[in-house]
């Protein structure tokens, strides 16, 4: 078999059989694994006759004119449409219905829309969806007013406050917005809130989500919306009162008790609102109208998977049987139909979540923030999910994505969750990316984009198959990154970009051209030994000390991390002198940093002046945005998640130590606070 065919194959389904590493060493991918992720994508590739029939069908899904493709237009510019003759007549509606006529000029181009937004074009016989793209996303000066602001990162799950019941919840984002912006916060950025599995209480990691589209209902807070007594009334009607006093004791979060609980409880108020839903019952129906097609197989899903699980069944919608693996399916809406409480229910609790998140942006908005919450979109969705299920024709179900060893894992990782296909998302009218990031902005100021390197590449690894066997696939940089700048006026909303590990080589530059902000974490921004100086940070990005994969400041400092890698067993007791060693080094380093910016001034061992210069240090530079980690506002010492195999670690399930009402109170978190806020109105001015 020929491996110039098979490279051809490979490049015309967008793998690069040719990358560079994290340390700039180039690798090319093995004629063997570019077989195997052939396969996956849907291209046989096993014989020369394979190949070239390979070859033949993608050429053929390239001519194809999908008849809900999208035409992306630049704001402000002509497009030529000489399919058609010069001066054809075309109608132009935009999204309020409103209609203009007009001619194709005599190079049959399309007059520039001076506005964006979403379009229908009616010319000749032809109907055509246009997306009128704005150049860049909108600034933090175009939405603050300011050249400098700050505010805070939170692990929703984590949050306190009286009668949660163990969970973090909607009303403590709400209170947690107030205080902070009290403080002069601006922003709130939290953990994703994205769909879990309803019906799978042992899965909990809010990277891994069942759907991006929609919101894990057990952050939800009923009584906000259908008022406490009745709340009340549904705990001692389902005798759950005991088990949610118990859970909001607990330092960790007891997940599959939590979530069992809490659905309890969200089933006794949904039958109790059928029975009697009074005014309500509007807005209930008028979300399930909005929510579309979209929500109804979502909810469709959850009940499949939850009959399915209860009976003992496969839940991999993958192997269901034929008439239910497609949710387009006959069998589908008949099980739908036999099921329609349970449905429902599932939409019931998607209201619940969607008007606590409403109700908590509203608030961050009403005292006083300009950003308000921003919102986590998690790199992939689950295989076995929903979102997989429901858009099966913009996602590649055989492969899963990871990275390849780097820097920071030299076994590369697979993060075991699903990839958009490059051709479908152009097939589909980029669709399934659309109402993705319209569900994610929907009830916030801002979207954070986990590993933006996969608006780019992403590396795709075949099911089953070890990280170092796989390799990257490319995607539509241009016109996601266009599409993503008309969201973000469409919704007034800042984005930021996670930009660390393996980066291609000119996207910063890419991003910073569209206003997308990158990630600048005070523990990565070594060079050569030394503490990159804060002057000498990048403007355009978003300054942080630490993430939610990383210690805090004061974890870092008494190498709680280094200690639980060797206790999750991710290294060796006898590499632990080694990492101290090292720590210490770098930790002196930060020191000297610390002091020569002039953040230091005291006891180069007092590890509270360390953390509260350090907070100064990444306030005081060019970056437009600060947010600090509500671990180091508190001064914590644990991390939220230590990435890597094994459960040891309680991912995912830490608690803060006292209710937001009081976290942000406390004298020493004032004093950080103060000296965030102060770090950047020094920024501000200079």
């Amino acid at each position: 078999m020929s491996d110039t065919q098979l490279a051809e194959l490979a490049r015309a389904a967008n793998l690069c059989i040719d990358w560079t590493d994290a340390y700039g060493r180039p690798h090319s991918v093995s004629p063997q694994v570019q077989r195997s992720l052939l396969e996956a994508l849907g291209y046989p590739a096993q014989s020369p006759e394979q190949i070239r029939a390979s070859l033949s069908a993608l050429a053929q899904q390239r001519e194809e004119h999908a008849a809900d493709a999208l035409l992306i237009l630049d704001q402000g510019q002509p497009f030529s449409l000489n399919r058609y003759p010069a001066h054809t007549p075309y109608q132009l509606t935009d999204e309020h219905g409103h209609v203009h006529s007009g001619r194709l000029d005599h190079e049959a181009t399309l007059p520039a829309i001076d506005r964006p937004g979403y379009f229908q074009l009616a010319i000749a016989d032809s109907h055509y969806r246009l997306a009128v793209t704005p150049t860049a996303c909108l600034s933090v000066e175009q939405l603050c007013g300011k050249q400098a602001v700050w505010g805070l990162t939170a692990q929703l799950y984590g949050l306190r406050r009286p009668g949660d019941g163990g969970l973090g919840d909607t009303q403590a984002v709400a209170e947690l917005a107030r205080h902070a912006a009290n403080q002069g916060a601006d922003a709130l950025a939290l953990s994703p809130v994205h769909a879990l599995f309803s019906a799978d209480y042992e899965h909990y990691s809010p990277y891994s989500p069942s759907s991006r589209l929609f919101f894990n209902a057990l952050h939800a807070t009923p009584a906000n919306i259908l008022g406490h007594e009745r709340v009340q009334r549904a705990v001692l009607a389902c005798g759950v009162q005991a088990e949610l006093t118990h859970l909001e004791g607990l330092q960790l979060i007891d997940w599959p008790m939590v979530a069992e609980v809490r659905q309890r409880l969200l089933r006794q108020l949904y039958k109790d609102f059928k029975q009697t839903p009074g005014e309500l019952l509007s807005s209930f129906q008028a979300f399930c109208a909005a929510g579309g097609s979209a929500l109804q197989q979502h909810c469709r899903f959850e009940a499949i998977y939850e009959h399915r699980k209860q009976n003992g069944e496969s839940t991999d919608w993958r192997t269901w049987p034929a008439g239910l693996r497609d949710a387009q399916q006959a069998e589908v809406s008949s099980f739908a139909a036999e099921h329609g409480e349970c449905v429902e229910y599932h939409a019931f609790a998607q209201w619940l979540i969607a008007h606590g998140l409403e109700g908590a942006q509203a608030s961050a908005l009403g005292a006083g923030m300009k950003i308000g919450l921003i919102a986590d979109l998690a790199v992939g969705a689950d295989c076995a999910g929903s979102q997989a299920w429901s858009r099966q024709g913009e996602f590649l179900p055989q492969v899963t994505v990871g990275a390849p060893p780097d820097i920071l894992n030299r076994n590369g990782q697979n993060w075991g969750v699903s990839a958009f296909s490059p051709g479908g998302l152009r097939q589909h009218g980029f669709r399934a990316y659309l109402e993705m990031l319209q569900a994610n902005l929907a009830h916030a100021g801002g979207i954070r984009i986990d590993h933006v390197m996969g608006l780019q590449r992403l590396w795709v690894i075949p099911q089953g198959a070890d990280p170092q066997d796989g390799a990257y696939l490319q995607y539509p940089l241009n016109d996601l990154l266009r599409l993503l700048a008309l969201e973000s006026h469409r919704h007034r909303a800042l984005v930021i970009g996670e930009d660390l590990g393996t980066v291609p080589h000119g996207l910063r530059e890419t991003l910073a051209a569209r206003n997308i902000l990158g990630m600048r974490v005070l523990l990565f921004e070594q060079h050569e030994g030394r503490f990159v100086a804060p002057e000498k940070w990048p403007r355009n990005a978003l300054a942080t000390t630490s993430t939610h994969d990383l210690p805090s400041i004061k974890g870092w400092f008494a190498g709680h991390d280094i200690d639980w890698r060797v206790r999750a067993g991710h290294s060796q007791a006898e590499q632990r002198s080694s990492d101290y060693a090292e720590r210490e080094r770098e930790r002196s380093a930060l020191v000297d940093a610390l002091a020569e910016s002039e953040q230091l001034q005291g006891d180069r061992d007092d590890v509270e002046a360390c953390l509260q210069a350090s907070i100064g240090y990444i306030g005081s530079t060019p970056a437009v945005l600060t947010l600090l980690p509500l671990e180091d506002a508190c001064g914590t010492e644990q991390q939220p998640n230590l990435p890597g195999p094994g459960s040891e670690h309680p991912n995912w399930r830490r608690r803060y130590a006292l209710p937001v009402r009081e976290m942000l109170e406390q004298p020493l978190a004032r004093q950080r606070l103060e000296r965030l806020a102060a770090a950047r109105r020094e920024s501000a001015n200079d």
